[in-house]
């Protein structure tokens, strides 16, 4: 459990926290609660007796988010443990919002807790399952789509997954939204997926303000639901683009969204080159280091690279991706990389075998620079 007393682990419902969970309290011993149980909830009538009762076990706190309160208790309980010079693995909690639980962490349990974000798998997880990385791609990483049996089950869990989060989930994290409104959101952004974020493009086709679809879109990257990626701004004289592009995560909700039911259909999909970038990049960003620091680079002169992953020591490596055994990049990427200077040029592309496509720029497989930033 590391050497702080208090882990949390964030990541949307369903990408497999409680399974971790109940397997870390299976092996290490210890407690487990679900908030979202009124059984367990009500075991937490006096929250500093029962911290006091377990105070040499492990406790799994999961949907954490649900008893905000908990947090200073915990403060307490942790202190009342270093006294006893029992200071680490204490709490395990779980949550599925990002924003506001970190938030409550860092200002309640400051120097007592790290939090890490639990995705859904990536391709160096998938191990000796059999599962190609096209699988990856078309059915997403929440473990119950990935591995269902076929791809008609992975399909309707998605849309299942879409629905619970419509219907019950998002209500627990703002202000009511209807369910029709936001799946309309959602799926356009699916449409969308890859593109610069335009709130004022996205609100006329919502008939809602430009501020009310900022809301959904912030609400959406809370939950790791979207990412928005940055845009390089750090180059002077140059007219660059200031908005970010967005992404949904996970490719296969991507999918479910367009009522996309298997590789064959996404083949003949217009979102198909833009639903590989996005599977691309979010593995990378997934396997690459924390202090990575991920942008995209585009100027109104044609320069644009998809993805710039900056260093701690400032050395950048400019990614391109591809969907084609034969990739080759544009004038626009050459300009961007004449304006950076990276260290490093590569174009991620689905083939199996390392290519040289000139004398600085390499072709790879994405399982290949995934595990370079992993290691």
């Amino acid at each position: 459990m590391g050497h702080t007393p208090a882990v949390i682990l964030l990541g949307p419902r369903q990408v497999g926290k409680t399974t971790l969970a109940r397997e870390v309290t299976k092996t290490m011993g210890g407690v487990y609660l679900d908030l979202e149980s009124e059984w367990d909830r009500a075991k937490l009538a006096q929250p500093e007796l029962y911290f006091d009762d377990h105070q040499n076990e492990l406790v799994v706190l999961d949907e954490i988010h649900r008893v905000p309160g908990l947090l200073p208790l915990l403060r307490g309980a942790i202190d009342r443990a270093r006294l006893r010079a029992k200071g680490s693995g204490l709490y395990l909690l779980l949550g599925s919002a990002s924003l506001e639980l970190m938030k409550q962490s860092s200002e309640t349990l400051a120097g007592r807790v790290a939090c890490l974000e639990l995705g859904p798998f990536d391709i160096l997880e998938l191990g000796p399952t059999g599962l190609a990385s096209d699988a990856l791609w078309v059915r997403g990483g929440f473990p119950d789509s990935l591995l269902a049996a076929d791809e008609t089950r992975s399909l309707r869990w998605r849309q299942d997954f879409v629905r619970s989060y419509l219907e019950r989930d998002i209500a627990q994290f703002g202000p009511r939204i209807a369910a029709e409104t936001l799946r309309r959101f959602w799926t356009m952004l699916a449409h969308q997926q890859g593109s610069i974020l335009n709130t004022a493009h996205l609100a006329r086709g919502l008939g809602v303000s430009g501020k009310t679809t900022a809301h959904y879109v912030d609400l959406l990257v809370d939950l790791l639901l979207v990412r928005r990626l940055p845009p390089w701004h750090t180059n002077a004289g140059k007219r660059l683009v200031k908005s970010p592009k967005v992404y949904l995560r996970d490719s296969g909700i991507v999918h479910a969204l367009l009522d996309i039911p298997n590789k064959e259909a996404l083949l003949g999909h217009p979102v198909v080159g833009a639903s590989y970038e996005g599977f691309v990049i979010e593995t990378l960003l997934g396997c690459a280091p924390s202090k990575v620091q991920s942008y995209f680079y585009r100027t109104s002169g044609g320069a644009e690279i998809d993805l710039l992953l900056v260093w701690p020591d400032e050395s950048i490596w400019a990614v391109e991706v591809k969907r084609s055994l034969s990739p080759t990049v544009g004038r626009g990427f050459h300009s961007g990389c004449a304006d950076l200077h990276p260290t490093r040029k590569l174009i991620v592309y689905p083939g199996n075998e390392p290519m040289h496509v000139n004398a600085d720029i390499d072709a790879l497989p994405l399982s290949t620079v995934a595990r370079e930033l992993a290691e």
